[in-house]
C-alpha cells in the first residue's frame, strides 16, 4: 500500500506539518505519523518523517539517497542538506475537515408530570450520554486527551447527591472552576484571588462526596493549556472514574480524505453502578441485541425502560466492582483544598 504524505499548518506549533501512513492502515493518525515541518534556507519546507541526509559527490553536489527526484534542502537553522519522501501541503487551500464534539445533552426531562410530580412520559433508568475523547493527534496538538488520572468523580453517598443532577455535571463544574481561576489570573488577579475565583466557581452545587478534589485540580492543570477541549476533559474525568463504556475508535479529523486525528466514542453514565448494570444487563435484553452500543461515532446510550429493568436478572450480575471506599468531606474542607492547590499553581 502506498504511503500517503502531506503537510499542513497549525497555529499553535508550526506553519506546516507533514503526515504519512507509515503502517499502511489507511490513516496517518498514529504516533509518529505526523510531525512539524522544518523551514529551509530557500523558504520551503522539509518533512522530518523518514528524512535522511543527502550525500555529496566529488564536486560537492548533493543528491538524495532515496531518489534523485527528491530535492535536498538545507535547514534554515543550518546543517547538512536532507531529503524526505514525504511532501508538505498548505492547508490554507486544503482545509482539515473536523468532526464536531458529540455534545450529547442526554435524555431531556421534558415529559408531562401529574399533580404529585410523577412523570407521565417514558422513563429511562441508568441512561447515559454519548461522549468522546481524543488520543494524541493533530487536532489536540499531540496530547493524550483520553489519559486516565484516577477516580476523580465518585458515586458518592451524601445527602446532597441528588442536588448535583449528574456526575457529568460534576465534571463540567471542575472545568468551569479551573477555567475561572485561569481567566482571573490572566486578567491580573493575584494567585490567591485566582484560587478563590476557581474554588467558588467549582464548589457551587457539588456534593463533596462526589469528587476527589486533589486529582481533579491536578488533572485540569495538566490539560488546561493543552489541545484538549471541554468534552475531552469531561470524558477523561468520567472515563478514569470508571463511569464510561468505550464503544470504539473513529476518525474525527481528515485532510484529503486521510485521517489525521482519531477519537474514542463512549457511553458515560452518572455512576459506576449505572455503567456496570448497563454492561451486564444489555446482553440479557433482546432490544439491544442488534444495535448493541451503536457505533464509535454514534454511541447508543439510552437507558432501560421500567419493563426492561424489571426483566433483568440481577443474580447473573457481578456487582463486586461497585463496592469501594467512600471519602466523606465537608464543603469547607474541599474549598480550602481547592484554593490551596490553585494558589500553589499560580504562584511564581
Amino acid at each position: 500500500m502506498a504511503s500517503a504524505s502531506f503537510a499542513f499548518a497549525t497555529p499553535a506549533h508550526a506553519d506546516a506539518l507533514c503526515a504519512a501512513d507509515l503502517n499502511s492502515n489507511g490513516d496517518a493518525a498514529d504516533p509518529g505519523e505526523t510531525a512539524s515541518c522544518l523551514a529551509t534556507a530557500n523558504g520551503s519546507w522539509l518533512c522530518p518523517i523518514e528524512a535522511v541526509q543527502c550525500v555529496s559527490d566529488a564536486a560537492g553536489a548533493y543528491t538524495c539517497p532515496l531518489g534523485g527526484q527528491l530535492p535536498c534542502e538545507i535547514p534554515a537553522a543550518g546543517g547538512t542538506p536532507s531529503c524526505s519522501p514525504h511532501s508538505c501541503l498548505d492547508i490554507g487551500t486544503t482545509p482539515i475537515v473536523e468532526e464536531p464534539a458529540m455534545n450529547d445533552p442526554g435524555v431531556p426531562a421534558d415529559g408531562q408530570v401529574d399533580a404529585d410530580g410523577n412523570c407521565l412520559a417514558q422513563i429511562e433508568i441508568f441512561s447515559g450520554r454519548a461522549m468522546r475523547c481524543r488520543p494524541p493527534g493533530l487536532s489536540d496538538t499531540f496530547q493524550n486527551c483520553c489519559k486516565d488520572k484516577g477516580k476523580i468523580v465518585k458515586d458518592g453517598m451524601g445527602s446532597s447527591v441528588a442536588s448535583i443532577g449528574t456526575k457529568i455535571a460534576v465534571a463540567k463544574g471542575v472545568f468551569t472552576g479551573m477555567k475561572a481561576a485561569y481567566t482571573a489570573f490572566q486578567a491580573g488577579a493575584t494567585a490567591s484571588e485566582a484560587a478563590s475565583a476557581g474554588a467558588n466557581a467549582l464548589i457551587v452545587g457539588i456534593d463533596p462526596t462526589s469528587i476527589a478534589i486533589s486529582l481533579a485540580v491536578n488533572f485540569m492543570i495538566e490539560v488546561l493549556l493543552a489541545g484538549c477541549d471541554q468534552e475531552d476533559m469531561e470524558t477523561g474525568m468520567l472515563r478514569g472514574s470508571d463511569m464510561c463504556h468505550e464503544v470504539g475508535t473513529y476518525c474525527s479529523s481528515k485532510i484529503l480524505g486521510v485521517c489525521v486525528q482519531k477519537a474514542k466514542g463512549h457511553c458515560c453514565f452518572n455512576t459506576r453502578l449505572g455503567r456496570i448494570i448497563q454492561e451486564q444487563g444489555r446482553p440479557q435484553l433482546i432490544a439491544f441485541n442488534e444495535i448493541g452500543w451503536g457505533t464509535p461515532k454514534n454511541p447508543y446510550c439510552r437507558g432501560f425502560t421500567p419493563e426492561e429493568f424489571q426483566a433483568l436478572d440481577f443474580s447473573k450480575m457481578d456487582l463486586s466492582e461497585y463496592y469501594s471506599d467512600i471519602e466523606v468531606r465537608t464543603q469547607s474542607e474541599i474549598k480550602i483544598d481547592m484554593e490551596a492547590r490553585i494558589d500553589a499553581y499560580f504562584q511564581p
